[in-house]
């Protein structure tokens, strides 16, 4: 499906993703009788499925419903086949738009929970204050909770984060200038020529052992200042679990990015 183009569109009630067949490419015979599925597995997660065809339809259109499943709309006489291998394609975009979607209806009040440096921490909400676990923030009036609790993790990670970037480079015997730490939308740290280095405060909502590899990994460029093989056998020596922590980052890494 190279050759083709897809778009990308988010609503406020459905995401749709659509693929544009090729014009010079024939469509495949199509067996009416074929069977339509109703779930699929992306990458590991079953989402519910649903399969229409439309005679004045040009392209796949992948919807993400209001009730949280998935719509796929095939152009006649295309391949259901193809179809499916464009749904199961789009496994980031489908996660992607499912925690956007999720985020929208969580409820940030008295009662929920965050998992927080690898622990589940509670939120206990009112006019004046929010409290997640041993943290207690002041909320003006009025103020989305969300906002008070990014902005408060966001000062614990200013200390938090710092520290433990100093310990670990104590450990792997690496001089840091300054930690900083940043609001960033498409990356978890940086490191400079002037051994700074720079932390996503999103780290805070991460495991140990995955916030860990992200440190680990800005201070072995402070060694090697690209991503060789020299690097990643740097970055196994002073962390075993590397593998381990990528595979997480792939999994939810963009949920804490949206």
């Amino acid at each position: 499906m190279d050759p083709g183009r897809v778009w990308y569109d988010a609503g406020p009630t459905v995401s749709v993703l659509q693929f544009r067949l090729p014009w010079d490419s024939p469509a495949a015979p199509v067996s009416r009788r074929a069977a339509r599925p109703t779930h699929i597995d992306v990458e590991g997660r079953r989402w519910p499925l649903t399969v229409t065809r439309h005679a004045r339809a040009r392209r796949f259109v992948l919807r993400l419903t209001a009730d949280g499943g998935l719509r796929l709309t095939v152009p006649r006489g295309a391949s259901l086949d193809g179809g499916l291998r464009f749904v199961r394609g789009q496994g980031d975009w489908i996660q992607r738009q499912h925690y956007r979607r999720e985020s929208t209806r969580r409820s940030w009040q008295s009662g929920m929970t965050l998992p927080v440096c690898g622990d589940l921490r509670t939120l206990d909400v009112d006019d004046h204050l929010v409290r997640l676990g041993e943290w207690c923030w002041p909320r003006a009036a009025g103020a989305p909770v969300k906002d008070v609790v990014e902005a408060g993790l966001r000062a614990v990670a200013a200390t938090e984060l710092a520290l433990r970037c100093h310990a670990l480079a104590a450990q792997t015997g690496d001089h840091v200038s300054r930690v900083t730490i940043r609001n960033q939308r498409s990356r978890w740290g940086s490191c400079s020529t002037a051994r700074a280095i720079a932390l996503n405060w999103r780290l805070m909502l991460m495991p140990p052992a995955v916030s860990d590899y992200i440190i680990f990994h800005e201070l072995m460029h402070l060694r090697q200042p690209n991503h060789s093989r020299a690097f990643w056998r740097e970055v196994a020596s002073v962390c075993p679990g590397w593998r381990e922590a990528e595979r997480w980052l792939r999994r939810h890494g963009r949920e804490l990015l949206s």
